[in-house]
């Protein structure tokens, strides 16, 4: 009787020819200090510390690794230390995004920011307000409760088309008519978003005269860019539902509209909603469509289809570039951030909301 046994070399090339664990540790510190040594000898900064530390690193551990666990080993910890590296970097322009909107969004933001207009707010005020001779007035509150407006009637827009759409691409649609749609919907979803604004505002202008201008336009030129979103989402869920469940329905003898209202449908529900919700969430920051369309405004509207409707984004623009008060921009600039915050706000609970759906509506799994 014999028994496999594990050659002793091969036994100690996978448990003895190892780093040890704190090796990375020390290596990064010692990386460290080499990178602030080089950044030094040039003119100390951030970037050439973080450069050359980055360097030191990948080059130290690489060659350790090589001579101690061998080539293969090696290339690994490389590649690994090359992945985490491009993570940070992805993290700098996002984590600098937020702490920059935060920093200077913050001092503004609140109630009273949330629930006033620009309403009579002149550059004399602003101007008082910098002085400490005035508090300071003026809030956000008639574009938070446009982009809304406008938000909502873009999604009551887009969400029946877009999902009507993606049912006739994957249910229904066959030959030359669906490969058409396809290739518009894939232009659609590449084209710029003055351009989506533009078309609105021609449209608004052949229909209603030249110059008309209200968020109902505003709406319109969201759902262009928002209609190839869901659609795309929307096909894209639909066609990972198994043609099993098809199959099983149309064996009960159930017609297809009905197995796709009472089964495709639920099957994919998850994917659906948070697909269009994320949708909102790419179109409520756009500006360039609104501003060309829905105008400004320093008052509140609570009518989409009748006059101009200011929006978050455009009220950010305005403040930015045109500050009431051209000799102190201050308090016009601390509400573009404030504004800012807000839109960051929003976005991000409706990226929230789109995974707490996603969730909820996820199909269980039973036994």
């Amino acid at each position: 009787m014999t028994t496999d046994a594990v050659p002793a070399t091969a036994t100690g090339t996978l448990t003895h020819r190892r780093l040890p664990r704190y090796a990375p540790a020390v290596t990064l510190a010692l990386s460290a200090a080499v990178g602030a040594g080089l950044s030094a000898a040039v003119g100390f900064s951030v970037p050439a510390f973080v450069v050359g530390a980055l360097l030191a690193y990948m080059t130290t551990i690489t060659i350790a690794s090589g001579v101690v666990e061998g080539r293969r080993k090696a290339v690994d910890r490389l590649v690994t230390s090359l992945v985490y590296a491009a993570f940070g970097i992805a993290l700098v322009p996002l984590t600098s995004v937020v702490w920059s909107v935060l920093a200077n969004g913050l001092p503004r933001f609140g109630a009273e920011f949330l629930t006033t207009s620009l309403r009579n707010v002149t550059g004399l005020h602003d101007q008082q307000a910098a002085e400490g001779l005035a508090p300071y007035i003026g809030g956000a509150y008639h574009a938070v409760l446009g982009t809304f407006l406008i938000t909502a009637l873009a999604t009551l827009i887009s969400v029946p088309v877009g999902l009507l759409a993606s049912i006739y691409l994957v249910e229904y649609g066959r030959g030359r008519l669906a490969r058409a749609i396809t290739f518009f919907v894939d232009v659609m979803t590449g084209i710029p978003s003055i351009v989506a604004g533009l078309f609105a505002a021609a449209l608004f202008g052949v229909l209603f005269g030249v110059g008309t201008r209200n968020g109902f336009a505003g709406a319109v030129a969201l759902s262009v860019l928002m209609i190839p979103v869901v659609v795309r989402s929307s096909e894209e869920m639909l066609r990972i539902v198994p043609n099993e469940l098809r199959e099983a329905a149309y064996a009960l003898g159930i017609p297809k509209w009905r197995a796709v209202v009472r089964v495709v449908l639920p099957t994919a529900i998850s994917g659906i909603a948070s697909g269009i919700t994320l949708a909102i969430a790419r179109v409520v920051g756009e500006t360039a469509p609104l501003i060309v369309t829905a105008g400004f405004t320093s008052s509140i509207n609570n009518n989409p289809f009748a006059d101009w409707m200011m929006s978050l984004p455009a009220y950010v623009y305005s403040q930015a570039m045109r500050p009431l008060s051209g000799s102190t921009p201050e308090p016009s600039l601390d509400r573009a951030w404030a504004a800012a915050l807000t839109l960051v706000i929003i976005v991000m609970a409706l990226n929230l909301v789109a995974r707490l759906v996603a969730r909820l509506f996820a199909p269980k799994n039973s036994r």
